[in-house]
């Protein structure tokens, strides 16, 4: 992780979250109704669901407009039918770009994707393009500070595969993406709060932009974001500060 830090990199995301609520609340809207749909409106039997549901809540949601996704997810409310589409591309500098999106309009989405890797310098690829450069799997960042031995310690006997410490100071602890919730009570069990828990596609090696490229590479990202049927973009690109 030399030459650029991880952890700044967690708070500029962070930061960029925040600023957008609304949206955040119609996406996760969008993903505790899918997740309902496919998987039942029980979370301690869906997984994704009670993913979701963490999110939302963390996020301040209201309890009934979850509980209204939800219905709407099992049927028991009626709702729009969203599909969820996956289009991978190129960034700045080769960045290996995925875009997940959920849509009731497939025709306009990827319309609208490619209209935005096109304007900001980037190209759509075909399916397939960058996928095999991500890998599926569960994350928690914690500060830097954070015991690093009593962390390990939590996070490997509550089942992780891997605990990293980043240069900066920060501890990541990757999981299986079935492991998730199993890991994420473990660590806090043992007193631990991660800073950003979730389930993600992590670039297996990662693109360092600096100057004129990282701004670029992040009115990209920006553009592909502000997509209505846009629900995360994931990247191999690190604008550097």
């Amino acid at each position: 992780m030399a030459g650029h830090s991880k952890w700044a990199n967690i708070q500029h995301r962070k930061g960029r979250q925040d600023a957008k609520r609304g949206k955040i609340f119609t996406r996760l809207i969008k993903e505790i109704t899918v997740s309902a749909r496919m998987g039942g409106g029980d979370p301690n039997a869906n997984p994704r669901l009670r993913l979701a549901m963490d999110k939302a809540y963390a996020q301040n949601m209201p309890k009934d407009n979850v509980e209204r996704a939800i219905k709407r997810g099992t049927g028991d409310l009626e709702g729009v039918n969203y599909e969820e589409i996956r289009y991978e591309g190129y960034g700045i500098g080769g960045a290996a770009v995925m875009v997940d999106c959920m849509t009731d309009n497939r025709t306009r989405t990827v319309a609208d994707v490619r209209f935005a890797f096109t304007k900001n310098g980037g190209n759509m690829g075909a399916e397939g393009a960058v996928a095999f450069l991500f890998k599926h799997c569960g994350q928690m960042i914690f500060a830097p500070g954070t015991d690093e031995e009593k962390l390990m310690d939590a996070a490997i006997d509550g089942g992780a595969e891997d605990v990293v410490t980043n240069d900066d100071g920060s501890i990541e602890v990757i999981t299986d993406p079935h492991a998730f919730h199993t890991v994420k009570a473990a660590v806090e069990k043992a007193g631990f709060k991660p800073e950003l828990a979730e389930v993600i596609m992590k670039p297996a090696t990662e693109n360092v932009l600096t100057g004129d490229d990282a701004a670029k590479m992040q009115k990209l990202i920006d553009a592909l974001e502000a997509l209505d049927d846009v629900q995360e973009v994931y990247t191999s690109a690190v604008m550097d500060a």
